[in-house]
């Protein structure tokens, strides 16, 4: 017998079942990670050492129609501190610490600070680079930025002495007008958060901008032509070890391709005339009257024949250069608190009743359906009375309509109705009156004739946040008040009032339409699209919205009346409103004939109500005045709007008129200029 047993055959079999069982558990593993899931592991492993860096694309500049800058990019200065380069002794990166605080006057350690954006006020140095460390160590973290330049050269001067400390040059947006034109050009800001904004948040990200990072235009021009002026960012992929080093660059996905300049129709020059103009008038009369009558206005120029946009300013504004770094937000809430709404471009979002300005649209309608003829006279004594067809012989049911003239104007044709404004003589062309025998034009057509004039439609213009204005009538008064159109709702429409309302620009492109020949061009802020060398890209041309039926014998009968307001109407005289107005004219342009038409307003609304000035028969009122010139060949069309204003011609008419001359004083520099150059 065996000194040894031999072994249980079972075991062995188990054992053997194990060892087959754990190699195939092996092999099966190992097909997992090598076939199966190979390609996964291959591309996280690809994306643990490849990274994506984005490359800013330079932003365009933006100019007036001179070439004068309106907007810039100025280098900004950051500090950065790389926290593997640092020194290993503790003291000498302290030393470091101490320099750079005593330097950039921020703390080196802030106590229960939080992780935020960076730059951002209330964090420590050290917080930053310890945030930083635990991240990426070779990536530099922004300490401090938009520091001055001369605190930037004492830096890079000091660098051999601060290992790890460095400077980075980052573009800004400045703003060289500032005030001036902010309701023009606007200002960036970060993009959306995507939990809020996801589609614009996808819309950006698609062209290469970055969140957290990169900045879009939110407002005026900078919002509108922000894929023009933005450009394309571009994309590369680099090889990076485990702590975040650079290696090399593998390959770029998407070249950067810089942002396009744009050069605008407006004048720099012309732009500070008109907002000196409306801001002198508003302040004199506000003077005068030793309390606050008005605080806010409108004034437009514009070429009437190609829609070109020469100045547009709203009033009360704001400093874009205090949004260029970053969003001042005090700045912003005390701007968004204030009841003017400083923020807002009332010249294409302001919705205001245009009172009497507006007859233009009403005399178009009456002369093309052939109401009335234009010889024939309308007696206006003053003021009519419109029965209730419901309660014919109970007077205290009749509604009067009065003329602005107490008195009455007496006979009044269709060219001196335009020239005096004459409202009883509107009202009965409008509305109709029976006892001259006048049908009137009526709220339908007088609705069809607004809606060619581009009332309830957007004009185009180049700018964000445009309201479209109000065409009312009987189906549009059923739906929102429930209630049947009458007679008198008719009247008020005709003279520019009752449920009327439209923007300043609106307005003004809807009388340029007579001007023009009976075109409506859309308004265009945008006259030439140039790249970095200066060559013109884009050269963009009129845009005619439409033609309107209108004959020459009724633009040239509505002329006539425009300019009759001048020669002997409502804009003839002195203002005589004033103490020391007494001698000076309302509309006077040394060697150049001028048409208009005025327009003051009633209107109570959300600012007016509440202060109790909303009293039956003695609303307060706006105040408009239209001017073009020279007559003969017009070349330059202004809209002048002062909220709360008072008489049109007497307050807005001067502002206007002042745009004029400042208009043709400058192209008689110009002229000379280019005669003689230097």
């Amino acid at each position: 017998m065996s000194r040894y047993a031999s072994p249980n055959p079972w075991r062995v079999l188990a054992f053997y079942a194990a060892l087959i069982l754990s190699t195939a558990g092996l092999i099966v593993h190992l097909f997992q990670l090598q076939i199966t899931e190979g390609r996964t592991y291959a591309d996280e492993a690809f994306e643990n050492r490849v990274t994506r860096v984005s490359d800013p694309a330079p932003r365009g500049i933006i100019y007036d129609r001179r070439g004068v800058p309106l907007v810039r990019n100025v280098p900004s200065f950051t500090v950065t501190i790389t926290p593997a380069y640092l020194p290993d002794s503790a003291a000498e990166e302290e030393a470091i610490y101490l320099r750079l605080s005593k330097l950039l006057q921020m703390p080196i350690f802030v106590p229960g600070s939080t992780p935020q954006s960076p730059c951002t006020p209330g964090r420590g140095i050290r917080d930053l680079v310890e945030e930083g460390a635990g991240l990426a160590p070779f990536t530099p973290v922004k300490i401090k930025c938009d520091i001055d330049k001369d605190t930037a050269f004492v830096i890079r001067e000091e660098e051999a002495n601060l290992p790890g400390v460095g400077v980075i040059v980052e573009p800004l947006r400045d703003y060289p007008t500032g005030a001036l034109t902010a309701d023009i050009i606007g200002y960036m800001a970060p993009i959306p958060d995507p939990r809020e904004f996801p589609l614009t948040y996808a819309y950006y990200t698609g062209r290469g901008l970055l969140p957290g990072r990169d900045r879009i235009g939110v407002a005026g021009v900078e919002a509108s032509m922000q894929d023009v002026l933005a450009g394309q960012n571009g994309s590369r992929l680099i090889e990076e070890d485990v702590a975040g080093q650079d290696l090399r660059t593998l390959s770029v996905e998407t070249e950067t391709v810089a942002g396009l300049n744009v050069q605008l129709t407006v004048d720099a020059r012309l732009q500070a005339a008109a907002e000196a103009a409306l801001t002198g008038r508003i302040n004199f009369i506000n003077n005068y009257f030793s309390a606050l009558r008005s605080s806010s206005g409108v004034v437009i120029a514009m070429n009437p024949m190609n829609g070109e946009i020469l100045a547009m300013v709203s009033w009360p504004t704001y400093d874009n250069n205090r949004f260029a770094r970053r969003i001042d937000f005090p700045y912003y809430k005390l701007l968004s608190d204030t009841a003017e709404k400083p923020l807002i471009n009332h010249a294409v979002s302001g919705l205001y009743p245009p009172g009497s300005v507006f007859k233009i649209v009403t005399a178009t309608g009456v002369m093309e359906e052939g109401v009335i003829d234009p010889d024939k006279e309308l007696t206006d004594p003053g003021k009519i009375t419109v029965r209730n067809k419901y309660y014919p012989a109970d007077p205290g049911k009749a509604q009067e309509f009065v003329c602005w003239l107490r008195t009455g104007h007496g006979k009044v044709s269709f060219i001196r109705g335009i020239a005096e404004s004459c409202d009883v003589y509107f009202y009965k062309i409008g509305g109709g009156w029976a006892d001259e025998k006048v049908e009137g034009l009526g709220i339908q057509r007088l609705a069809h004739w607004m809606e060619l004039f581009g009332f309830g439609e957007y004009t185009g213009v180049e700018l964000p946040a445009e309201a479209r204005g109000l065409v009312p009538d009987s189906r549009w008064k059923r739906i929102n008040y429930g209630e049947n159109w009458a007679t008198g709702d008719t009247y008020n429409a005709s003279v520019g009032q009752g449920y009327v309302v439209a923007t300043p620009l609106q307005m003004m492109n809807a009388i340029n339409v007579v001007v023009s020949g009976g075109v409506l061009y859309q308004p265009t802020l945008i006259d030439k699209i140039l790249d970095g060398e200066g060559n013109v890209v884009t050269d963009t041309q009129p845009i005619v919205i439409r033609r309107l039926p209108i004959s020459r014998n009724t633009l040239q009968l509505i002329r006539q009346g425009m300019h009759e307001a001048v020669l002997n109407g409502t804009l003839s005289g002195p203002i005589a409103v004033f103490a020391g107005e007494e001698n000076t004219p309302i509309v006077e342009v040394p060697g150049v004939n001028v048409a208009g038409k005025t327009g003051t307003a009633e209107y109570c609304d959300e600012i007016a109500y509440p202060k109790g000035l909303c009293k039956p028969g003695q609303w307060p009122t706006h105040s408009w005045t239209y001017l073009y010139a020279p007559y003969e060949q017009p070349e330059i069309a202004v809209i002048a709007f002062v909220y709360n204003g008072g008489e049109g011609s007497k307050i807005a008419g001067p502002i206007a008129n002042a745009i004029l001359r400042a208009y043709f004083q400058l192209k008689t520099v110009d002229v000379a200029t280019a005669t003689n150059p230097r």
